[in-house]
């Protein structure tokens, strides 16, 4: 089958939806492409780039592909050109284009919605929304930076203090994340809200502190935030006004799909904002989270605060824009490929293949598969079920009761070993029995993501016993020679155990090929 990468219809659409790498990689599973000329010199991925590896220049014949994939959904003429049974892969949309689906009936296509891929970890790969969303969340503080007109980090110098900027997101999905991350790492003191709960562990590793909005709210079951009931609405409207007012800067990122853009900051929110600062209106394509919002325009209320309406932030950098979007159809053609012989399969029993099929054409016909069957996700825990169980006590409680227990261990041990040792060695027992207590404060001090990166410093100190503990294996003493025989089985478990887990860590990082 062919795949072809036609030129965007949209002249302000700078992306391409694949790059010379992703020709490569669709190559590989079998496909010929045709790539339209020009297509990817809005990215910079010029014509022989693409030749090279390995695609066909061609014309308007591109149309005529088996596969078609786009940014967007192309035009209603440019979809009468593709040939009738034929794949359309793109963003769609499609619950808010239900005309869309009907067309796409009538030309007997096979549509694939890139923008409807379910939340789910094993589709994490193909979701362009997210994809996009990293990228929108980047440059969206970027933008802030050009427009803020001050710095972002705090500094100290000959002529005076320089205080940080005060950064605060709303909303802690893909964009929010990124925004945050971009923002702490040029030096702001960044705070963030999300309606969802769980999403408060997930900003605060990224080293911003998260406020909650004081009413009950839900876990999400799909992986996007869910609209707000009127208490939640009172309570967040509250904390969005009262933070924005000392915030220097704030990007919105709320969006509900298919839906317009839920209003966040009105008209009195931004009056109270100080004289200098900055909106960034991330939801501004689907009406925009500030009721200001200009979409598609950066311009200055009255009161001196700069509102910054981009509806394309990820179109802002499009070489690793098209690259990302090319790699999740890459990712996409994988699972419908697994023969790699560029034929593509379809299965429907297959949750992802299913939630992104919005029409299927078979046997001169097509059927409409849209909307799929819900699928549910949470990225929260399952409760507990509720018993009757004893009180809890305070996580400093049971840490201080652990390391009492293993002192106390440790000074048996200490005791034990000094009285049946010679008084020469009593002094490194004493060493030994308070590395004991020191490394059980040090390692259980260490939170639990940092484990794995602990394994090359654990196998460093394992190298240590292993070579001491040969040094010894062959002594006279039977009691000797024992324990020596097991701290070398003990070592070196932890030695092949420790590297087997570093590698498969480093693995998920490797390039492909």
């Amino acid at each position: 089958m062919r795949i072809g990468i036609p030129r965007e219809t949209l002249e302000d659409q700078p992306l391409v939806a694949a790059t010379p790498d992703t020709v490569r990689k669709l190559r590989k599973l079998g496909y010929d492409v045709a790539v339209e000329r020009g297509a990817g010199e809005r990215a910079s991925y010029l014509d022989a780039a693409y030749a090279d590896a390995g695609a066909e220049i061609v014309g308007e014949e591109v149309w005529q592909s088996d596969i078609v994939t786009t940014l967007d959904t192309p035009p209603r003429e440019m979809r009468e050109r593709m040939l009738a049974g034929a794949v359309l892969i793109s963003r769609m949309a499609p619950g808010r284009n239900p005309e869309l689906i009907d067309e796409l009936k009538e030309h007997r296509l096979t549509a694939l919605a890139m923008d409807a891929v379910p939340r789910i970890s094993r589709a994490q790969s193909m979701d362009v929304l997210s994809s996009m969303a990293n990228i929108a969340g980047y440059r969206a503080v970027i933008e802030a930076a050009s427009n803020f007109g001050r710095l972002f980090t705090g500094q100290v110098t000959a002529a005076g203090k320089v205080p940080p900027a005060n950064v605060y997101v709303i909303g802690a999905g893909v964009a929010g994340l990124a925004a945050i991350g971009t923002a702490n790492s040029m030096g702001a003191i960044v705070k963030a809200t999300d309606l969802r709960p769980e999403a408060a562990e997930q900003v605060e590793s990224m080293g911003a502190e998260f406020v909650p909005i004081e009413a009950k709210t839900e876990k999400s079951e799909d992986g996007y935030a869910k609209e707000m009931t009127a208490d939640q609405a009172k309570a967040a409207a509250q904390l969005y006004s009262r933070q924005s007012a000392e915030a220097d800067i704030v990007i919105t990122t709320a969006n509900i799909p298919g839906r317009k853009a839920p209003v966040l900051l009105t008209a009195a929110d931004v009056q109270n904002m100080k004289p200098g600062s900055v909106i960034v209106d991330m939801a501004a394509a689907n009406g925009g989270n500030c009721e200001l919002t200009r979409p598609g325009e950066v311009y200055q209320t009255e009161n001196g605060v700069t509102i910054v309406g981009h509806t394309d932030l990820a179109g802002r950098l499009p070489g690793q824009a098209s690259q990302l979007y090319g790699q999740n159809i890459v990712n996409l053609m994988k699972l419908v490929t697994p023969q790699k012989n560029g034929v593509m399969m379809l299965d429907f029993e297959d949750t992802i293949v299913r939630g992104i099929t919005v029409t299927f054409a078979h046997d001169g016909q097509a059927d409409v598969l849209w909307p799929p069957p819900p699928v549910k996700v949470s990225a929260a825990p399952a409760p507990a079920p509720e018993a009757a169980p004893a009180p809890a006590e305070a996580p400093e409680a049971k840490k201080s009761h652990a390391g009492t227990i293993a002192a106390i261990i440790g000074g048996i041990l200490g005791v034990a070993l000094v009285l049946a040792s010679p008084f020469q060695v009593a002094e490194q027992y004493m060493v030994l029995m308070l590395a004991i207590v020191v490394g059980y404060y040090v390692i259980t001090s260490v939170t639990h993501s940092l484990h794995t990166p602990l394994m090359s410093e654990t196998n460093a100190i394992s190298g240590i016993i292993l070579v001491g503990a040969i040094l010894q294996v062959g002594s006279a003493n039977i009691a000797v020679a024992i324990l020596s025989f097991i701290a070398i089985v003990i070592a070196s478990i932890n030695i092949f155990g420790g590297f087997t887990v570093t590698h498969r860590m480093l693995s998920m990082f490797s390039r492909e090929g």
